[in-house]
């Protein structure tokens, strides 16, 4: 047990290791430092009233952002979507190579924000925000070649989804996960993944949505062997898909699928499975792909040569795979590229 001065004389000793008159002595150093949290230093120096500010535990700092936080308006939020459709803009045209860096200062802004915000009121709008970019964001990784970072990615946009409770941006999240398992290997688990998305809040997915799904299932079950769960989904896409030639999603600004865009869709389904009838579908798809999207016009020529490799059609495969690769060259996707690849090998 210490001993120590009365609380009289106490009194005194504070006043006067608070003005310098009085060095405080290891005694009292041994209560004081736990008490008032600070180091020899700064206990020493004779100011240990200004040696524990408050920023010192980190409330006043943890206050101002959470604060700062509360106070994203819509408008903010605004932003953050505009951002995210001028990256996805540049991505369809440029490639998404040279993308990386902006891609990952603005995740990082969104999750900091996220992270800061409290009520459901705020959270919601960036969570959603932030499952849109990183969707993305996983989907550029992927055609980079870089795989783990597209997981890690599509893990993220699948939590802010659940976090904003929008389930259809975790069903399309989910979807294009599918594919990751897809290119590795996995064919079965990735059908497997596809349908529990379209199971994900199904009551709550747009018809747009549910058509992009079924037609994503349709493709992962044409590369796993599954022919007739392949056409099947097919006729779901189509039967589900609203007419008219608008391609956007006005619940998700991700998704773009229209007639033009199914029958391209199709097109690449029906060559996989080795139909010849994939050949109409494609050249009609050639002349109406919008000119912006140019990764999607590399899949295009991709599709084609394998179309036309299945019919033993030489010339036309090598002229078509020389502007696939072109065309993925220009973009930088190493996705694309890989496939070209594994065409060239069969010619």
């Amino acid at each position: 047990m210490l001993n120590v001065a009365s609380s009289a004389s106490l009194k005194t000793y504070v006043s006067e290791w608070e003005n310098g008159r009085r060095a405080i002595t290891e005694r009292y150093a041994v209560i004081l430092r736990p008490l008032l949290g600070v180091t020899d230093v700064e206990l020493m120096d004779g100011e240990p009233a200004r040696a524990v500010p408050q920023q010192a535990d980190g409330y006043e700092d943890l206050l101002s952002r959470i604060d700062s936080a509360r106070s994203v308006s819509d408008s903010m939020v605004g932003t953050f979507m505009d951002q995210t459709e001028l990256l996805r803009t540049m991505d369809r045209q440029m490639g998404a190579s040279g993308l990386v860096d902006q891609m990952s200062g603005h995740l990082a802004r969104m999750e900091d924000a996220l992270t800061f915000a409290v009520l459901p009121g705020t959270r919601r709008p960036i969570a959603t925000a932030l499952a849109g970019a990183a969707t993305l964001a996983a989907w550029q990784a992927l055609d980079a070649g870089s795989v783990e970072r597209a997981w890690r990615h599509y893990e993220l946009a699948k939590r802010a989804a659940q976090d904003a409770d929008a389930p259809q941006y975790l069903a399309h999240a989910m979807g294009e996960q599918a594919y990751v398992l897809g290119d590795a290997g996995r064919p079965e688990m990735a059908v497997e993944l596809i349908r529990d998305a379209q199971r994900t809040h199904a009551e709550r997915q747009s018809p747009r949505l549910r058509a992009w799904l079924s037609a994503a299932e349709a493709e992962l079950c044409a590369a796993a062997g599954m022919h007739d769960d392949s056409r099947h989904a097919l006729d779901r896409a189509a039967a589900t898909l609203p007419e008219g030639a608008h391609a956007r999603d006005s619940d998700m600004l991700s998704i773009f699928l229209n007639g033009d865009h199914l029958a391209r869709w199709r097109g690449n389904v029906l060559a996989l499975l080795g139909d010849s009838s994939a050949m109409d579908d494609l050249y009609a798809s050639l002349q109406t792909t919008d000119p912006t999207f140019v990764r999607a016009k590399a899949g295009l020529h991709s599709d084609l040569t394998q179309a036309h490799l299945a019919r033993g059609e030489f010339d036309e495969a090598r002229s078509n795979l020389q502007q696939a690769r072109l065309l993925a060259n220009r973009t930088g996707s190493v996705r694309h590229r890989r496939r070209v690849e594994l065409l060239t090998g069969r010619l």
